[in-house]
């Protein structure tokens, strides 16, 4: 006697991809809206930091009155700097801004805390001896990337909600509670 596989329900499968689809759409648009508000002079964006490595905290309003405020900027690539070698370096604004919007996704009234964010080429190489996972050619060492956690943010809703935006680069490494963002193309690991 032949087996048949078991139906599909439709329905439900039907109702699970429109949902998946729905979510996906809202989280990009909301990512969207958010990078393109340059024209919205009323808003204001802040961030805020605690560097777990240096105990330093910073709670900054980078965007206000429709533009970057180059004070704040100059903050916040301090807080993220390479504290192996104390240096500084730009942090793209493409990433603050998904930041912000991963912070106001997730309800969350808690600072990031970062793990990692600049390295500069000598800390990279050096990291590379000593685990794995560290790339080559890290988004990091252009300030494109950074490791996290929120204290009051599961870590697991933390990376849906990343992975939501389809925006960069999304790492979740659960055993070492943290999640890895950049603006590279969209992927995940």
């Amino acid at each position: 006697m032949e087996r048949l596989p078991k139906p599909i329900n439709s329905t439900k499968f039907a109702r699970r991809k429109i949902l998946k689809c729905g979510i996906a759409i809202a989280a990009t648009s909301a990512f969207s809206n958010i990078i393109h508000a340059s024209t919205d002079s009323s808003s204001e964006r802040t961030l805020e930091f605690v560097n777990l490595h240096t105990d330093e905290k910073l709670r900054s309003t980078y965007w206000s009155n429709g533009e970057y405020d180059t004070a704040s900027l100059s903050e916040i690539n301090y807080i993220l700097r390479d504290h192996r070698v104390d240096e500084v370096h730009e942090i793209d604004t493409n990433l603050l801004e998904m930041l912000h919007t991963l912070h106001t996704a997730t309800g969350s009234n808690s600072p990031f805390h970062v793990i990692s964010a600049y390295r500069s080429p000598q800390t990279n190489a050096k990291l590379r001896t000593q685990t794995t996972g560290v790339a080559k050619k890290s988004l990091h060492m252009q300030g494109m990337a950074i490791d996290i956690r929120i204290p009051d943010v599961e870590l697991k809703h933390l990376r849906n909600a990343a992975l939501s935006l389809q925006a960069g680069g999304v790492g979740y490494y659960a055993k070492s509670n943290f999640l890895h963002i950049d603006m590279g193309k969209p992927r995940s690991w």
